[in-house]
């Protein structure tokens, strides 16, 4: 399997993708400087967390016209993967890959933490290592990440079992209390509906090394290597 991460001016987590695909899990990497246009030879693009651009107008609002991204939206019409973490998230709403928006923290505040969030469907490539409703911890850090949409869009999400990760508490319970930065309905993570595109504000490569002592996010990035080995085999 062949994983690509996305490099914008200002991007600050691609090293740290790097490292889980590359250098624990040995898988092929190539970094993409943000103005190229071919990539077909990728099974998985990665867009990471950073400032794109900056964020200095609107986090990933700059980075949706950058030249790779018509390649991106080409990737994804082919069904190929793409995983957004953080600020690759806000892109990937940006451009309208995936739905709704990433706004300012309920209390306006940046976070920087270690936070539950419940596994709410494991029957996708990302998420097949882990049992439904498994909680597993794993690092957050922003002061835009509280998802929005509107009620048709979220009953949408909800029908399709398109969330696919949620803040809670340690034993699994979905509250206000457990919501770090008021996102609706306590959504960490979201997929489109053909299921080859998510995009989440916690970051699973920082969970992924032991040398870290947590490797809960590092199933994600396993769960993909998996299916892509099942399909070589058909």
């Amino acid at each position: 399997m062949k994983f690509g991460v996305i490099v914008f001016p200002g991007s600050n987590c691609d090293r740290d993708v790097a490292t889980v695909t590359d250098g624990l899990l040995n898988q092929s990497t190539r970094m993409i400087w943000h103005q190229e246009t071919d990539l077909d030879d990728l099974d998985v693009v990665v867009i990471p967390g950073g400032f794109s651009y900056g964020d200095y107008l609107r986090c990933g609002a700059i980075a949706r016209f950058s030249p790779v991204m018509q390649a991106i939206i080409k990737h994804a019409e082919q069904g190929k993967f793409i995983l957004g973490i953080c600020n690759g998230f806000q892109v990937l709403t940006e451009v309208g890959l995936l739905p709704g928006a990433l706004i300012r923290n309920r209390d306006l505040h940046f976070i920087c933490d270690r936070v539950p969030i419940r596994v709410e469907n494991n029957q996708l490539p990302w998420t097949k290592p882990y049992s439904n409703h498994q909680v597993i911890t794993v690092p957050i850090a922003h002061g835009e990440g509280r998802y929005y949409t509107d009620q048709d869009t979220l009953k949408s999400l909800e029908d399709n079992g398109q969330i696919l990760f949620r803040y809670c508490s340690q034993i699994g319970e979905i509250n206000e209390e457990s919501n770090p930065n008021g996102s609706l309905d306590n959504i960490a993570g979201i997929i489109n509906k053909k299921g080859n595109i998510l995009g989440m504000m916690p970051h699973p490569e920082r969970a992924s090394d032991p040398l870290l002592r947590s490797i809960e996010g590092r199933g994600l990035f396993e769960g993909l290597i998996e299916a892509k080995m099942l399909i070589n085999r058909i």
